[in-house]
């Protein structure tokens, strides 16, 4: 294991301070400091409020991990950072913590894509991805079909959400129940005690004619606000568990379809799921159901390495230090829209380590 890339990862990219710590394939740290709470009575994420909060966060949560780990600064091999996409506000708080340690450790820095870290976390709970990998990420700001053949360097894009992302969705119809934010998870909970065919809710572009791995849950979510009002007009009780399972059901339906497809059509014997929304318990349990069905094997990650750490950005920036990828420059800045197809932001040259980081200034 000695040999194995020692690297420290920062997220930023939303509204959790992420700091892992990973050596090779094995997770040594995954310290998270996250401000959602102070999100919640705004019913959503706040942008300046989560910026500053990365702000206050930041050199405690490194201190936490470098702990936790049981490791010194001095002995990392890299410093990673999500440099996109994201909100840009702050990604620049990561971006800007993550260029001043490693200036100051003399060490590589990984400007890497949010995205394809939650494609590299699977490493470290069920060991290297094959290649190609074929990954559905569904988010709060994404809901993505993605095959890549080489996580640090080759990433395709299949399909995409057109409009409100499968996360985004849970959050607003939790809103219009009158569950609170985050929504995943209290949706999720409420499921579990309905009936997930009480109502038949909209399947979103899964006709003949529609893109084949492309998501939409625009329509999905005014279906089911519509319904909730229409009960509420007519003064009738809204059943919150039964709506919450049908509309539960109604998502990952489609998000397994099209997963399940899309492996067929690419001749790929496997499906990875990552991303926020691969916490949902339904989700699993479908994808489990249909992978098995399909003859497909099925990858997902604990609940807690699909939501946003700094863990998964470590994975992609020890791949990248084990198949010597260029570092990031110094001048490295955030890409709120960077895209999938840019794993990471490399630099001009091989010569990064500036001399007066070379002398190692942390301490």
């Amino acid at each position: 294991m000695a040999d194995e890339p020692l690297v420290l990862g920062i997220e930023t990219s939303c509204d959790e301070t992420g700091v892992g710590i990973v050596r090779g394939h094995t997770l040594l740290a995954d310290a998270v400091a996250s401000s959602v709470d102070e999100h919640a009575r705004f019913g959503g994420v706040v942008p300046e409020v989560a910026s500053r909060a990365h702000l206050e966060a930041m050199v405690p949560t490194i201190r936490r991990a470098l702990k936790d780990a049981g490791v010194s600064a001095s002995d990392l091999d890299g410093i990673a950072v999500t440099a996109g996409p994201g909100l840009a506000g702050a990604l620049l708080v990561g971006v800007s913590a993550a260029k001043a340690y490693a200036y100051a450790l003399g060490k590589p820095l990984y400007g890497v894509n949010h995205l394809a870290s939650h494609i590299c976390v699977d490493q470290l709970e069920h060991g290297a991805l094959p290649e190609p990998t074929m990954a559905l990420l569904v988010s709060g700001g994404h809901s993505s079909l993605l095959l890549s053949s080489d996580i640090t360097s080759d990433v395709r894009p299949l399909g995409a959400t057109i409009d409100d992302a499968a996360g985004e969705a849970f959050d607003k119809i939790a809103r219009v129940l009158n569950l609170g934010f985050p929504g995943g998870p209290v949706i999720d909970r409420y499921a579990k005690e309905g009936d997930p065919t009480a109502i038949t809710f909209p399947r979103g572009l899964t006709g003949p004619r529609d893109p084949a791995y492309d998501f939409s849950f625009s329509g999905l979510k005014t279906s089911v606000a519509r319904w909730i009002e229409a009960k509420r007009a007519a003064g009738e009780d809204v059943p919150v568990r039964d709506v919450s399972a049908s509309f539960q059901e109604a998502v990952v339906d489609v998000l397994t379809r099209k997963a399940v497809r899309a492996c067929k059509d690419e001749g790929v014997d496997h499906l990875m799921i990552g991303g926020g929304v691969a916490a949902n318990s339904r989700l699993r349990a479908l994808a489990a159901e249909r992978c098995e069905a399909a003859g497909i094997r099925l990858r997902v990650p604990r609940p807690k390495l699909c939501t946003d750490n700094g863990a998964m950005v470590a994975a992609l920036g020890a791949e990248m230090v084990a198949r010597n990828r260029t570092p990031s420059d110094w001048d490295l800045s955030a890409d709120s829209s960077l895209p999938v197809t840019d794993p990471h932001v490399p630099g001009h040259s091989h010569d990064h380590v500036h001399e007066a980081g070379k002398e190692n200034l942390y301490s």
